[in-house]
């Protein structure tokens, strides 16, 4: 939660050029406070890890937030009781009318499905772009990022032919803007798709931010210029042993994966991966509700533009 300072005290200036999160009198006066809606469309199999894994990292605020859950795909789930869906997750007709100060569009282990031929690509386009206008802002996650591109740039993705699996340490770019406030130099953050976005390609082509990237893997964190899409192609919401189950999934379907880099301790999958990336996993969640969505969202939503 930002600190209420008064409007002409000399830190003012200077915590605010530092990025501190500060609120002057005359504004806190005047300031209307309710919870934040956040709508969460859920693509992962398993929904239930996934659901709890972001609001987990949701949760590590001060602020109070509204959770809608959102299916795109009625058919039936191998991974998840159709009770549980049928108890808490909405349809996008349902929803599609009102505004939402956030919107959180998960991964999905599509990557190396071609878009078109994903089941449900007419109703996620549309999706997307119902949320250029209807939403402040949209966090969208891994393969969601990599779609969103495609439907709002025109990005076309490069699929590798090997998948990139395990932890990857990142560079932070960009230190003075708020969605990296905090973040150390160096980051390391999970990654589990076969695509990857090159930082000069994305700088060059679209009017993206590029605020974190990896020299072996590609762009990791960019956002619009207000920051009303932000993608991040990795999965910092993952746990300890996320990677690990995905790796004996791919084994099991006779994927041949490669152990993940830098998380198995010596590189042996029967041993115990800790994670290293929770702080940062938690701070970029806490920049983007802080700075992103409750700084800018209106406090009536119909007057979301």
């Amino acid at each position: 939660m930002p600190i209420r300072i008064p409007d002409d005290l000399p830190a003012s200036n200077i915590l605010k050029s530092e990025n501190i999160f500060t609120m002057s009198e005359s504004r806190a006066s005047h300031q209307n406070i309710r919870p934040l809606r956040v709508l969460i469309l859920n693509l992962m199999p398993k929904k239930i890890e996934t659901e709890t894994q972001i609001m987990r990292l949701l949760s590590n605020t001060p602020l109070q937030v509204d959770i809608e859950l959102l299916r795109v795909d009625a058919r039936a789930s191998r991974n998840t009781p159709q009770k549980h869906l049928d108890k808490f997750y909405g349809d996008f007709e349902r929803i599609k009318s009102q505004k939402w100060d956030g919107f959180i569009i998960t991964g999905a282990p599509l990557g190396t499905i071609p878009f078109e031929n994903v089941y449900y690509w007419d109703k996620f386009t549309e999706i997307v772009n119902w949320s250029r206008h209807n939403v402040t802002s949209t966090l969208f996650l891994c393969w969601a990022a990599q779609a969103a591109l495609k439907i709002l740039y025109d990005l076309e993705k490069v699929t590798r032919d090997d998948k990139l699996s395990g932890i990857y340490s990142h560079n932070t770019h960009h230190h003075q803007h708020p969605l990296v406030r905090g973040f150390d130099d160096q980051f390391w953050a999970p990654l589990s798709r076969y695509a990857e976005f090159n930082s000069n390609d994305i700088q060059s082509k679209t009017d993206l931010t590029v605020f974190a990237d990896a020299p072996d893997a590609g762009v990791y964190l960019a956002a619009s210029p207000d920051c009303r899409q932000v993608f991040i192609t990795g999965h910092p919401e993952y746990d300890a042993n996320t990677l690990h189950n995905e790796y004996l999934r791919d084994i099991e379907e006779d994927l041949e994966p490669v152990l993940p880099v830098n998380y198995f301790p010596n590189d042996d999958a029967n041993q115990a991966p800790r994670a290293i990336w929770r702080s940062h996993g938690n701070l970029l969640y806490n920049n983007w509700l802080n700075y992103c969505v409750y700084q800018v969202t209106p406090y009536d939503l119909t007057d979301l533009k």
